[in-house]
């Protein structure tokens, strides 16, 4: 089954479409990081501001450098030493879509430690965009079934694997990483 998950995930992401998916922390939208015109679906899905930048996921974090112009040697300590989902904040972001990038020229990234997601982006081969799946202002999902009518209708594939899961999560510890290593947290 997640095998067959995988392949439709793969399918809409090479498409251009969006899929609601489970992810590390709690449920997301996600799409091709690198496609502007797919970034744009989630936000208006969202109702979210084109002003506002999205956090990406990658499966290993051997794939920063193609997306981070100059990643700090602490970055890798970070990403291994920690114990609950971390989002790292870097400036000098690079090929990926515009509407993914924040104004100031940074992304947030978090290599996902999940079954579904690191096998779908192994297969993907690039990056894909994870923000919360609710509309822009309301609570974010705590489960499947808490996720609004609206944001299943407006996907184009919902992933059907751990939609029964009732293991609480929260969403990821932001940091912020500048160039010489200096840090601070955004959300703990």
């Amino acid at each position: 089954m997640l095998k067959q998950e995988i392949e439709k995930a793969l399918s809409v992401l090479k498409n251009g479409g969006i899929i609601l998916y489970p992810t590390d922390t709690i449920w997301g939208l996600g799409c091709d990081a690198t496609n502007p015109e797919a970034v744009d679906k989630i936000s208006r899905l969202k109702g979210r501001g084109q002003d506002k930048s999205f956090i990406i996921l990658l499966d290993n974090d051997n794939k920063l450098q193609s997306y981070v112009k100059e990643v700090p040697e602490v970055a890798y300590d970070l990403i291994e030493y920690a114990e609950n989902p971390l989002t790292i904040i870097f400036s000098g972001a690079k090929n990926l879509a515009p509407n993914v990038i924040n104004s100031d020229g940074s992304i947030g990234i978090r290599i996902a430690k999940h079954e579904f997601v690191e096998s779908l982006l192994q297969r993907f081969r690039k990056p894909i965009v994870s923000t919360s799946a609710n509309i822009s202002g309301h609570p974010s999902p705590a489960f499947f079934d808490e996720i609004e009518e609206e944001i299943i209708n407006g996907v184009d594939h919902v992933v059907d694997w751990e939609q029964e899961n009732r293991t609480p999560r929260k969403p990821s510890t932001i940091m912020k990483l500048g160039p010489s290593g200096q840090f601070s947290f955004i959300r703990k």
